[in-house]
């Protein structure tokens, strides 16, 4: 596996390719890696610096997918039934009474999201520290599960938790041991942990693309890996079938193709999807694989954007027979690949403005973010470093102008290796840069990047250069809660 090849020997032109890529920058992706393989065979493989083939990337709900083959591993075991109650496997360790409806949910139902669940509350927002307990208490079950269907992630977890129950296995540990260690990837890859101790089924698998597409892979082929029987093929291709409908307000988007178990549909086959765009694609009629991995968190349009326009871009035109080799267009394909670099920002690198606030101290009014004062300097066009002081004490964030710095993120003690959970002396990395946008406005952006991944914009927007309003938007999960808001402040 993993054999590097020309996309014209897998019936696919260059040029759609770079089309396609330069589709994901004109459309104002944050992109950090795409891999493009033909069974086997890896015809694109592209990763926007800093990141590389061998960065494990926090894939999301993709996970999801994971634990539903999880499922079909114990069912093939003959340790359940997708018609027993998924209730019967915790009721002994429950502190309380769940509805009638979430008692008479089974793990089919879970699988397919056609869960009781009406409302959840995260598990992270609401201070549970436990989620099995979490779900079944406040899951607000007020239909009978098998009816519709509803994006259930605590379903999700409350199934991955039943595999590390019945395996005695961690999740991680039962599929290197069931699939990953067939398949010669997953070796550098983890599953976070969840308050409670449960690994974080729904949402934290960290793996490369490289083990997303061998996965994928795996699946394509219905439970074997180069003709060795893995799991059963019946199981998988239930699996990857629209098994329920997913379609909620009439418009069948790419998200409403159908739905099987914890895996997406599409037109013209199957998906997994995490959030900020992190998705596999796989058509088995070409035997086409697409992985992507991504930070558009805040970015909504892109949910709808990408799939659809890799199939029509490239899938759809992809042959079943090599392609005349085209060594000029596959060259500019390669040297194209080759300048990729994480999104920046763009505006100006300085404005005369800036020398009047350099190094000015501004005091915050009264404001929910907790910033009580801050002062910007500036080296020139170079960068410079936002200087600041919040509820949680004095910072610098260093950044450059209109390109990135990767430094670290001055914030302390968000989640590691356990989710929902602050981690003492532990800070994330991230890239920084800032622009002139007018000449009396700043936007400073962050990209945390990291185990986790999160979206920070700041705009400092003067009136003069005494008086400025801050505005503070965050797209991140459970994380940069602080940077949420708008504040005044004056010149001291």
């Amino acid at each position: 596996m993993f054999e590097r090849v020309t996309p014209e020997s897998c019936g696919v032109d260059s040029g759609r390719i770079l089309d396609f890529l330069e589709y994901l920058e004109d459309a104002g992706m944050t992109t950090h890696s795409v891999l493009m393989m033909k069974d086997d065979k890896v015809f694109t493989e592209a990763y926007w610096k800093p990141f590389d083939k061998d960065f494990c990337h926090r894939m999301y709900s993709q996970t999801k997918s994971y634990v539903g083959v999880a499922i079909g591993l114990l069912e093939e075991e003959g340790k359940l039934s997708l018609n027993d109650k998924i209730y019967d496997y915790f009721k002994d360790e429950l502190k309380t009474e769940p509805s009638e409806f979430l008692k008479a949910q089974t793990i089919r139902e879970t699988l397919t999201m056609t869960t009781a669940t009406t409302k959840y509350v995260p598990w992270f927002t609401s201070g549970a520290k436990d989620r099995v307990q979490h779900y079944f208490a406040y899951n607000g079950a007020e239909k009978p599960a098998g009816t519709t269907w509803h994006y259930d992630s605590g379903g999700s977890q409350i199934l991955a938790t039943l595999v590390e129950r019945l395996s005695g296995r961690s999740l991680f540990d039962y599929l290197y041991e069931k699939v990953f260690c067939h398949l010669g990837t997953f070796k550098t890859a983890t599953i976070l942990k969840a308050r409670g101790g449960d690994s974080w089924g729904d949402s934290a698998l960290v793996c490369t693309p490289r083990d997303m597409a061998s996965f994928a892979r795996f699946v394509m082929h219905g439970g074997t890996v180069d003709g060795k029987y893995i799991m059963n093929a019946d199981y998988l291709r239930a699996a990857v079938s629209p098994l329920r409908d997913n379609c909620l307000i009439g418009f069948e988007t790419p998200n409403a193709q159908g739905y099987g178990y914890q895996i997406w549909c599409q037109p013209d086959g199957f998906a997994f999807r995490g959030m900020g765009d992190q998705d596999t694609l796989v058509i088995p009629e070409k035997k086409l694989i697409f992985v992507i991995t991504s930070d558009n968190q805040g970015l909504p349009p892109s949910r709808l954007m990408i799939l659809p326009v890799f199939r029509n871009m490239v899938a759809k035109q992809a042959k079943n027979e090599p392609l005349p080799e085209n060594p000029e267009a596959y060259k500019k394909l390669c040297d194209y690949i080759d300048g990729l670099k994480l999104r920046s920002i763009s505006g100006k690198k300085s404005v005369p403005f800036a020398k009047e606030v350099q190094d000015k101290e501004f005091i915050a009014e009264e404001n929910a973010l907790g910033f009580e004062k801050f002062s910007l300097h500036f080296e020139g066009e170079k960068g410079g470093e936002l200087r600041y002081t919040n509820k949680t004490g004095a910072k610098v964030l260093p950044f450059s102008m209109c390109e990135n710095t990767f430094t670290t993120f001055p914030e302390e003690g968000y989640s590691n290796e356990t989710g929902g959970e602050r981690t003492k002396g532990f800070f994330y990395r991230c890239a920084s840069a800032a622009a002139w946008r007018e000449e009396k406005k700043l936007q400073l952006r962050v990209r945390i990047i990291d185990r986790y991944f999160g979206n920070l914009c700041i705009i400092f927007s003067f009136k003069n250069p005494d008086l400025v309003v801050v505005t503070a938007t965050k797209a991140a999960e459970d994380f940069l809660s602080e940077y949420q808001g708008e504040f005044l402040a004056r010149a001291k």
